[in-house]
């Protein structure tokens, strides 16, 4: 018994370390990844703010206010105050969250797989899918609700009344959608618990129930109390630059982002697994269905992501991958434990599947359609290929404030790269002398058909399937050519 105990230690304290060395080992990779996406408001703006002003001072500027709880702004103000405004501090934030979403991530799969050496291969598929381990690096809430989410999983399937707590807590205050997974949370809490453990409504909806998760969204009520005395709305406001992105979705939009959430769903090398999945239960149903903790992972899968589902579905706003990164890494186990349970040949069709999701970072779109670039590993070139292009534009001493870009470079880069250039990209309108382009960007039809038609490339820079191309504007290399004749 002594020996099994020692073995069990061992495990626990390599696996603990392999973490930590893993952590660190993406911090040094990515600490000089830029701010992307939507991160550069999130991240930047809102850190800047509470950062310039008080880290307190939760009432973010009208201008770029998304309603959402400045969370990640607070802590990285709070990182930049004692490690100093840089862009490696804000990775730095990242670390701790990061080891712990590994470690929530692995307690997690213990739950549902009982050999040690097929516990690390499950962990393996779910962190190796493109979309969550593209939140490892880059600087993101994502990586932090994530962490909490799964806290709170496991507080709750371990019975850990405290980790349950905590985990609820601070979901309740990272962002709205972080909001909406709480209220997941509760509804796979009573359905797990009517469902599965077979117990009646009237003993699980007690008042201590309900008393716990009114006293664990404390903080999320309070803010959202606080906004609407304060500010009178809590998304938008007529004047807000995302007031078209929240209106209520007509049936053709209803359509379309229906037809957009089943794509985000096999995306990325996620088509494999779910075609896996299908077949399965086609095969396996009765078998995969009647197993308790399989029909837990299938509640944890859709029961937590209701909410959010329902937003993105009724409105008019564009939706990510990263949405739904919970529901991926519940799916992607429930395919281990299928694999692990019910087939043949596991090896091998282990190795396909996993080989297919790595693949999905290699998926790359044609231009014309809009991709997920912040929930693929493809786009990492990108940062690098961006600090030579700039290079490229002092170097021949174009003005970048003249320059024209598109989201999520159409912003100074100083909140990019925190390295005190306040110089901005303009805003692209077709008359721009220059153009900062690059494929990660979705731009739409009119504006490529602009850039095809007016632009000429000035300067290209590539690398693994990423470019970022300067252009000018056809109408000056004609007056330059017509002048270099007189």
């Amino acid at each position: 018994m002594f020996n099994i105990n020692t073995k069990s230690f061992n495990f626990e304290k390599k696996k603990n370390f392999l973490f930590v060395v893993l952590g660190f080992c993406i911090f040094f990779i990515s600490e000089n990844n830029g701010m992307f996406w939507d991160n550069v408001l999130f991240a930047s703006k809102m850190g800047n703010h509470l950062f310039y002003n008080s880290i307190f001072e939760w009432t973010i500027p009208n201008e770029f206010d998304p309603g959402h709880p400045p969370f990640l702004g607070f802590l990285l103000a709070v990182f930049w105050k004692i490690f100093g405004h840089k862009l490696w501090v804000s990775h730095l934030l990242m670390l701790p969250f990061t080891i712990g979403v590994f470690y929530q991530l692995f307690k997690f799969v213990t739950y549902f797989i009982e050999q040690k050496q097929r516990q690390i291969f499950a962990f393996s598929l779910l962190i190796i899918d493109p979309t969550l381990s593209t939140q490892f690096v880059i600087v993101n809430p994502e990586v932090i609700i994530i962490f909490f989410f799964f806290l709170t999983i496991n507080g709750i399937l371990f019975r850990n009344k405290r980790l349950k707590f905590i985990g609820l807590f601070f979901l309740s205050i990272i962002s709205f959608r972080s909001m909406m997974l709480l209220g997941g949370i509760l509804i796979f809490d009573i359905l797990n618990k009517y469902l599965l453990n077979k117990k009646s409504l009237k003993s699980i909806l007690n008042f201590k129930f309900i008393l716990s998760y009114i006293l664990n969204s404390l903080p999320g009520i309070i803010f959202v109390s606080w906004r609407l005395c304060t500010k009178g709305w809590l998304q938008t406001h007529p004047d807000s630059p995302w007031v078209s992105l929240w209106k209520i979705a007509t049936p053709k939009i209803f359509l379309k982002n229906f037809a957009t959430l089943t794509h985000r769903f096999v995306d990325y090398g996620r088509f494999f697994l779910l075609l896996f999945l299908i077949i399965s239960l086609f095969l396996f149903g009765k078998k995969i269905i009647t197993s308790k903790k399989n029909r837990q992972l299938l509640l944890i899968s859709f029961s937590t992501i209701i909410f959010i589902v329902i937003a993105v579905l009724i409105s008019t706003n564009s939706f990510g991958h990263r949405y739904f990164i919970v529901s991926f890494c519940s799916l992607n186990l429930l395919v281990f434990v299928i694999i692990n349970n019910y087939f043949f040949k596991k090896k091998t069709i282990y190795t396909l599947l996993f080989l297919g999701l790595v693949t999905g970072n290699f998926w790359i779109y044609p231009k014309e359609i809009s991709q997920g670039w912040d929930a693929t590993l493809a786009h990492i070139p990108y940062h690098q290929l961006r600090i030579h292009a700039i290079k490229y534009l002092n170097t021949n001493n174009i003005n970048i404030d003249e320059v024209a870009s598109f989201f999520p470079n159409c912003t100074s880069l100083d909140l990019v790269d925190f390295k005190g250039d306040k110089r901005s990209f303009s805003k692209f309108n077709n008359k721009n002398k220059y153009v900062f382009y690059s494929n990660v960007y979705n731009l739409t039809d009119e504006e490529y058909y602009d850039l095809d038609k007016n632009y000429s490339s000035l300067k290209k820079f590539t690398k693994h399937n990423i470019t970022i191309n300067i252009l000018i504007k056809n109408d000056f290399i004609r007056r330059k050519k017509n002048s270099s004749r007189y």
